[in-house]
């Protein structure tokens, strides 16, 4: 077996000294059709149809592209749904970049596990109560975690330069509809009279009830940009920089106006001819008004890497933690990861190239959201109470008897339950893992990560463990999809 192994290693490696170094250019049209098969820990098996059409012209500016295509349906295992179109052209109208796309994501089982990285709840009790009996993939305590949240966006952006076209410098532009749709998760083995951490927060009004049903927004982005990459979607050396605001006017009915800060920095070091380090720091947060609460997770970047980057957790931010376990008013993250080609080869007359990434992330919530709400339950029994009381003058019996049920577990347990865990916020969040890419002609990324927490092991951690290395942040992540994530 070991002999094996080593033949088909040293095989691979002739294969890519024999490849061209110099890869010769694209021109014309490059379609990548593919299966949409991959994995996501947090969404589960994905299915469907997908492809990149790239239009590279005569071939002058190759592996740069005049404009690209990108066309997406598929479903996930655990509910979701994916309708996507979008269009970008860099180079097609000199001077300027036009981008735009049109989607739908539907979730009925999307994760909600509260605000700023606080412990909705500790223990296992979540798995005795929130069930009826049967289970959502592995896990009997999901019910308590989940909510509905199905969006449809319009996003258009224009960007040019400042100075010239060979400057650095640029402006950026655009404009975003949205529409949220949020509500109790629609699954059929979840008992819908059982409570969720979504329904409690409503019911207790850490959730304003204006927000809880979702809603419709307009919002307008502007700002500048710095980059001096060599290539956009697999850089070899160069800095990218991003500093913008983005926010909506109160246009609809039931919503505030808000706006809100980002900043992305991104560098690219060349170590040796192939391996390059890669590294990324970024901070949004609000500075007027108060983003609503379905709108937190939602990651802004001038250029999106992913058709829909969350966070923070999983995929887009911190790999290898839960699915949006940090939303907040405001938080900062980091990615760091070394890229390291072990391949190149031609094959069906397109360039590929085998690349693994070892990385690290981090995050940090800044401005945590509606904090001062979760501290009047300190008492959980206090809690389940209120919310039953809401629950009742709602005309929703079947709910308050969901909450007495809680309360009376709370009693009898020796760990206890809580709404809101005293300084969970100043939690830092780490995870680690590695990945493989494989890139034809530059552009198509189709990856495969898998990343862990760190320290997510260490068993009855003490308040001063928790306010370093949070365990309840997940365990294991895997990731089968596009691109890298900067």
């Amino acid at each position: 077996m070991k002999k094996n192994i080593i033949v088909l290693l040293l095989s691979v490696l002739a294969f890519s000294a024999a490849a061209q170094e110099k890869e010769s250019a694209k021109t014309g049209f490059n379609f990548g059709p593919l299966p949409a098969v991959g994995y996501s820990s947090d969404l589960g098996w994905h299915y469907g149809a997908l492809t990149d059409i790239y239009y590279y012209g005569d071939g002058s500016i190759y592996p740069d592209y005049l404009y690209k295509m990108y066309f997406e349906a598929s479903w996930y295992s655990k509910g979701n749904s994916v309708y996507h179109a979008s269009f970008d052209s860099p180079n097609l109208i000199p001077g300027l970049r036009v981008a735009g796309s049109i989607s739908y994501f539907g979730n009925k089982t999307y994760s909600f596990y509260g605000f700023n990285g606080a412990s909705a709840l500790n223990g296992n009790y979540d798995r005795a109560i929130m069930m009826d009996g049967s289970e959502i993939a592995d896990d009997p305590g999901m019910g308590w975690y989940l909510m509905k949240r199905n969006i449809f966006r319009v996003v258009g952006g224009l960007q040019g330069k400042i100075g010239g076209d060979d400057s650095p410098w640029g402006w950026a532009g655009g404009i975003t509809y949205y529409d949220f749709r949020t509500g109790r998760t629609e699954n059929d083995r979840v008992n819908d009279n059982l409570p969720s951490l979504y329904k409690t927060y409503v019911d207790l009004g850490i959730i304003p009830g204006e927000e809880a049903l979702g809603g419709k927004h307009l919002e307008l982005k502007g700002g500048i940009v710095y980059d001096t990459r060599d290539h956009e979607n697999n850089p070899h050396r160069g800095t990218n920089m991003e500093l913008y605001l983005f926010g909506a006017p109160s246009l609809f009915k039931g919503t505030k106006p808000y706006l809100n800060l980002a900043f992305h920095l991104k560098q690219f070091v060349p170590l040796t001819e192939r391996i390059v380090w890669g590294g990324h720091i970024a901070y949004q947060g609000n500075i007027a008004g108060q983003t609503p609460f379905y709108m937190l997770q939602t990651i802004q970047s001038i250029n999106m890497k992913q058709i829909n980057t969350e966070g923070l957790g999983s995929t887009c931010t911190l790999r290898g933690t839960t699915a949006n376990r940090l939303m907040a008013s405001g938080y900062a993250w980091f990615n760091t990861e070394l890229r390291i080609p072990f391949a190149r080869f031609d094959f069906i007359n397109q360039h590929f190239q085998l690349v693994v990434n070892p990385f690290l992330d981090g995050g940090y919530v800044l401005q945590p959201y509606g904090l001062d709400k979760m501290k009047e339950y300190g008492s959980f029994a206090g809690a389940m109470q209120a919310a039953a009381t809401h629950a009742i003058a709602d005309g929703r019996e079947k709910d308050a008897v969901g909450y007495a049920a809680l309360a009376a577990q709370d009693l009898v347990s020796d760990t206890k339950l809580s709404i809101y865990d005293e300084g969970m916020e100043h939690n830092f969040h780490m995870s680690a893992g590695a990945g493989l890419h494989i890139i034809m002609n530059q552009n198509v990324n189709v990856s495969v990560e898998l990343a862990k927490v760190i320290f997510n092991s260490t068993p009855n951690p003490t308040v001063a463990d928790r306010n370093w290395l949070p365990s309840n942040d997940g365990t294991f992540g895997m990731n089968i999809g596009l691109n890298y994530i900067f």
